[in-house]
């Protein structure tokens, strides 16, 4: 199993100094991949929109947190390591027009010397949207239509693009990144989240869901797959729970515990499939602390698995 870190790029702990210093670290203990979440701006009256990811549908994060740029960020980690792939959890593909970010995403790839992971979905906050002048509704089929024009100026010489909602003549996009194809990691809990997997995913990536609910998608993307003719073996199943030493969270979304505690939750995930956790620090003590959290994780933890 391979193991992600949420780098610390918001927050309070969202400093130059924090983000260097556990990036660092996590390539030094070899961490798989380093993660970034993505929200740019909403408003500070009370949301009507729903978080999937709370039993009440509340949002955990306030309107005046900070939030440094997911990307951006990316291109600093990048910078100052050398092995840690490079991932999104998720980059919300209505927020931004898509020829933008595909370049912003073959720069990084290229920068990183073919580190990065395009993690991906559809978004959820409309009144997010509507703050950055971008449509709403359809997000589905413009999400699918963005994976699509992305793949053609990943790979095509002169790409062009004529779709419902995007339409490009014939340009020139260079360069091209390392990776090819480059691995896009479909987020979500929904049918359509299943199928965008199969059709342009390497990675199915869960966040802070039941297991049992997991186990399920997971089910549910393997018979797509058998349906679409893809094997199953070329997704990998991935989940985003808190690593959380000081039991401050549900334990259902969480690797907490005693080392043998967080060995056991674990190996449950490994048991249904899952072949990447990214691990989100949830620890009193700042940037310290959150590495501390990590090392035990690496050093205690995994060998046990």
């Amino acid at each position: 199993m391979d193991f992600g870190i949420h780098l610390p790029q918001l927050g309070r702990q969202a400093t130059r100094a924090n983000l260097k210093k556990l990036a660092v670290r996590a390539d030094e203990l070899g961490f798989h991949s380093g993660w970034v979440s993505d929200h740019v701006a909403w408003p500070t009256a009370a949301l009507e929109s729903k978080y999937p990811y709370t039993d009440d549908g509340s949002f955990p994060a306030d309107a005046d947190m900070s939030w440094l740029d997911p990307l951006g960020s990316l291109f600093f980690v990048a910078a100052v390591t050398e092995q840690l792939r490079l991932g999104v959890t998720v980059l919300i593909l209505g927020y931004r027009w898509p020829i933008l970010t595909a370049k912003a995403w073959a720069s990084l790839d290229v920068l990183s010397e073919g580190r990065a992971i395009v993690g991906v979905g559809v978004g959820w906050m409309r009144e997010e949207f509507e703050v950055l002048g971008m449509p709403y509704d359809h997000r589905g089929a413009r999400a699918d239509e963005q994976l699509e024009l992305y793949q053609a100026c990943f790979s095509q010489d002169r790409p062009s693009f004529d779709g419902r909602y995007y339409q490009i003549p014939e340009i020139g996009f260079a360069p091209k990144p390392v990776q090819q194809p480059m691995p896009i990691w479909v987020g979500g809990d929904t049918e359509p989240a299943f199928r965008r997997t199969v059709k342009y995913g390497s990675a199915f990536h869960a966040a802070f869901q039941p297991i049992d609910e997991v186990a399920a998608a997971w089910a549910r993307i393997g018979e797509l797959a058998d349906e679409a003719g893809r094997d199953r073996s070329e997704i990998t199943l991935s989940i985003r729970l808190y690593l959380d030493p000081q039991g401050a969270m549900s334990p259902a979304k969480s690797v907490s515990g005693s080392t043998e505690q967080m060995a056991d939750t674990i190996g449950r995930w490994r048991d249904i499939g899952v072949g990447h956790l990214l691990v989100d620090p949830v620890v009193r003590g700042g940037v310290d602390a959150r590495i501390e959290a990590m090392e035990h994780l690496m050093s205690e933890v995994r060998p046990r698995l």
